[in-house]
C-alpha cells in the first residue's frame, strides 16, 4: 500500500488497533506499518495509531500514535502538537503516559520478541486443543475455530497459512472469495470462535447456537469475551497472558454442550441472568437457542445485514452541517416507521458488527428502516438479548412500552443564513498569510 500510494497522497494512515505488537515479531513480516529495515516512502508521510491497552500492557485509554518521516519529507511537529493538543486534556492522566512508557520498554528485544512469540504458541495450543476436541466428538457438533484449514503439530509453523490468498484452493476456509494477494493476513492470536447454526454463505441450518446466549453462559462462569457477533465470537491471546488460562474456557464450552444436550433449565445455569429476567427460568437451553435462532432465520438477518451496509446510501449534506443540527436544536426526533427518507445528525452503528451505517448527513433508506425494524420487534421478543444500535433513542412511555426513536434534520427548521458557510461570498480573509491570519 505503501509502495503504490507514494506521492498520490501527502499521507498514509494505518489504523493497527489491534496490531501494536506485530513490529516485535519476524512471523508478521510486512503486514504492518512500519519496520527498522523496510524502505521508506519517497514522499508520503506514514501515520500508524495503535492502542496500546488492547494488546499490550498499557492501561485502559493508553494508545500511541507512531509517526514516519519519507525520504524528501518530515514531520511538522509543531504543527503535529498543536493539532494534537485541541483534541485532548491540559489535565493528562499520567498513569495512561506512564503506561504507554511500561508497554514500549517492555517490547524491547528480546524479551518483547518472546512475549509475542509466547502469545502466538498459546493462541496455536488453544486451536489445537479444540480441534482435538472435535476430532473426539466425531460426528456430533463442536464449536469451531475460524482459520486455517491445516495446523503444525506444533510450534509456530509458516505465517504464510495465515495469509488470506483468493486461489480457490485456499480460499475456502476465509470464505471471502477471490481476494488481491499479499494485503490480508490472519493474526493467530484473534480468535473467532463460530458456534453451530449458519454457513459462510449466511444460509441457516435448521438448528443453532446464537453466539449471545454462549456468551453469558461463559460470563457466569467468569469469561468475558471481547466481541459477540451472531454466530461468532472473538477472544484475543494478549501479551503476557497466563499460560494454560485457556484451558478455563475450553471447560466451559465443553460444559454449555453438555448442558445444552440435557436441555438444562435456565434457572439452573444462569441464575443471575433469570434473576434480571425471570421470563427464562423455566426455559430450557436447547430451547432458548432454538427460539432465537429461528427468529435470525425469519428475518434471514446475516443476508438483511449484508445488504444493508451495500446499500445505496444517499448523503444529503456534509457531515458537519448535518452535526451542527444539534448545536443549534434545529433537530427532530422521528420513529422508526417514519424514518425512510430523512436525514440523520447523528452515527447510526448497529452493534455487531460496530461499523456505523449512517454518518450525520446521510438519508435513512428501505433497507436500513427494515433492519431497525427487526431489531424492535427482536428486542420485544428477547430481553436481555437486544440488538444494540448507537444512535437509536429508546423511550419507555407510561404503560412500559419502548418505542425507538432516531435525531433527524428537523423538517421545518432550517438552519440560519448566517448560520451557514456554504458560499464562497460568506468566506472573508482577514490579515495576512501569517500566523495570525483567520478566515472567517
Amino acid at each position: 500500500i505503501k509502495k503504490m500510494l507514494d506521492g498520490y497522497v501527502d499521507t498514509l494512515h494505518f489504523d493497527e488497533a489491534w496490531l501494536p505488537h506485530a513490529a516485535f515479531h519476524p512471523f508478521y513480516g510486512e503486514y504492518h506499518a512500519m519496520g527498522k529495515k523496510r524502505v521508506r516512502p519517497k514522499e508520503s508521510l506514514t501515520f500508524a495509531t495503535q492502542s496500546t491497552h488492547k494488546l499490550l500492557a498499557g492501561i485502559s485509554q493508553a494508545s500511541h500514535v507512531l509517526v514516519q518521516d519519507s525520504q524528501n519529507r518530515k514531520l511538522d511537529r509543531h504543527l503535529f502538537n498543536e493539532a494534537y493538543l485541541m483534541h485532548t486534556s491540559t489535565s493528562p492522566q499520567y498513569s495512561i503516559i506512564a503506561s504507554c512508557d511500561v508497554a514500549a520498554a517492555m517490547m524491547e528485544p528480546p524479551g518483547g520478541t518472546a512475549l509475542v512469540e509466547e502469545s502466538i504458541l498459546e493462541a496455536l495450543d488453544f486451536r489445537r486443543a479444540m480441534r482435538k476436541v472435535d476430532e473426539e466428538y466425531g460426528k456430533d457438533w463442536w464449536f469451531k475455530v475460524w482459520g486455517p484449514d491445516k495446523l503444525v503439530e506444533e510450534g509456530l509453523g509458516r505465517a504464510d497459512d495465515w495469509i488470506i490468498k483468493g486461489e480457490a484452493r485456499t480460499a475456502k476456509w476465509h470464505g471471502f472469495g477471490n481476494l488481491a494477494e499479499g494485503f490480508n493476513m490472519l493474526d493467530p492470536i484473534k480468535s473467532t470462535i463460530v458456534t453451530p447454526g449458519m454457513n459462510l454463505n449466511g444460509k441457516f441450518d435448521k438448528t443453532g447456537i446464537p453466539a449471545s446466549i454462549v456468551t453469558k453462559f461463559l460470563a457466569e462462569h467468569g469469561i468475558i469475551v471481547e466481541k459477540t457477533g451472531l454466530y461468532s465470537f472473538f477472544i484475543m491471546f494478549t501479551i503476557g497472558i497466563t499460560k494454560g488460562r485457556w484451558n478455563t474456557l475450553l471447560t466451559a464450552l465443553q460444559q454449555f454442550k453438555d448442558d445444552y444436550a440435557k436441555n438444562q433449565p435456565m434457572w439452573r445455569i444462569l441464575p443471575e441472568f433469570c434473576q434480571q429476567f425471570p421470563r427464562y427460568e423455566r426455559m430450557g437451553l436447547a430451547d432458548l437457542c432454538q427460539h432465537i435462532h429461528e427468529l435470525y432465520a425469519k428475518y434471514d438477518i446475516a443476508r438483511l445485514t449484508t445488504e444493508m451496509y451495500l446499500s445505496d446510501l444517499t448523503p444529503a449534506m456534509k457531515p458537519s452541517d448535518a452535526f451542527a443540527y444539534i448545536a443549534h436544536r434545529k433537530t427532530e426526533r422521528v420513529g422508526i416507521d417514519d424514518l425512510e427518507g430523512r436525514i440523520t445528525t447523528s452515527l447510526v452503528t448497529p452493534y455487531p458488527p460496530g461499523i456505523p451505517l449512517l454518518i450525520p448527513g446521510e438519508v435513512f433508506n428501505k433497507k436500513i428502516v427494515d433492519y431497525l425494524k427487526f431489531s424492535r420487534e427482536f428486542n420485544a421478543q428477547c430481553p436481555g438479548f437486544e440488538t444494540d444500535i448507537h444512535g437509536l433513542v429508546e423511550i419507555q412511555g407510561d404503560d412500559g412500552k419502548i418505542s425507538y426513536f432516531a435525531d433527524c434534520v428537523s423538517e421545518g427548521k432550517t438552519m440560519p443564513e448566517s448560520m451557514v458557510i456554504s458560499r464562497t461570498e460568506d468566506v472573508v480573509h482577514v490579515g495576512s498569510d501569517g500566523p495570525f491570519g483567520r478566515t472567517i
